[in-house]
């Protein structure tokens, strides 16, 4: 999993509410275990019309934001199914953050085991940075991740709160495996003392 330090990059504004998993990638492209090659059918269902052409005036569709990094959101993004297919469409488009005022659970937790950030702020912080990533392509935004900071294009500084653990395996690029994987020396003596205290088992 890629290492997510110090993000700068272009933002698009989403400022619809319960933004759901079917809506970041429909039931229909749910039949696939790999995790790339959903970037194209992100948000298919707002993205192109019946006739699988573009809607020009979708976010995403837009030429200033058809690099974005970072989505900023209406509340309770991530809502509706437990997807992990919703987190893989996300990062197979380029997107590495999101940021609102909340988050649903399970979402919010793929989020972290798949590379992405999902960043709680409060709504005042919120509106101001959608109003910033509305400037378009020039106005790029930038997250660090060890500061735990958002810094608007014009140099606004927005502090977030992260659980240590969760900001430790961001920054390490660590899935649930690489975080085994940490802990291979303390596995290897208990294996180790085990198989001499009980040789039986």
């Amino acid at each position: 999993m890629e290492k997510f330090t110090t993000l700068t990059g272009i933002a698009a504004p989403m400022p619809l509410v319960n933004i759901d998993t079917d809506m970041i990638i429909p039931k229909q492209f749910l039949k696939t275990i790999k995790r790339s090659g959903l970037g194209k059918n992100l948000f298919d269902e707002m993205r192109y019309d019946q006739d699988g052409k573009e809607i020009a005036d979708f976010v995403l569709n837009q030429p200033a934001y058809r690099n974005a990094q970072i989505i900023v959101a209406g509340d309770n993004f991530g809502c509706g199914s437990s997807r992990e297919h919703a987190p893989w469409a996300l990062l197979d488009f380029g997107i590495r953050a999101v940021i609102s005022t909340s988050f649903a659970d399970i979402f919010y937790n793929n989020c972290f085991k798949n590379g992405i950030l999902p960043l709680v702020l409060p709504q005042e912080a919120v509106d101001i940075l959608m109003d910033d990533a509305r400037k378009g392509a020039n106005a790029r935004m930038t997250i660090d991740l060890e500061a735990q900071t958002v810094i608007s294009s014009d140099g606004q500084v927005f502090a977030f709160e992260i659980d240590p653990s969760r900001k430790h395996t961001l920054l390490n690029g660590l899935d649930d495996i690489g975080l085994t994987m940490e802990k291979a020396p303390a596995i290897d003596r208990f294996e180790t003392q085990m198989a001499q205290a009980r040789p039986w088992v």
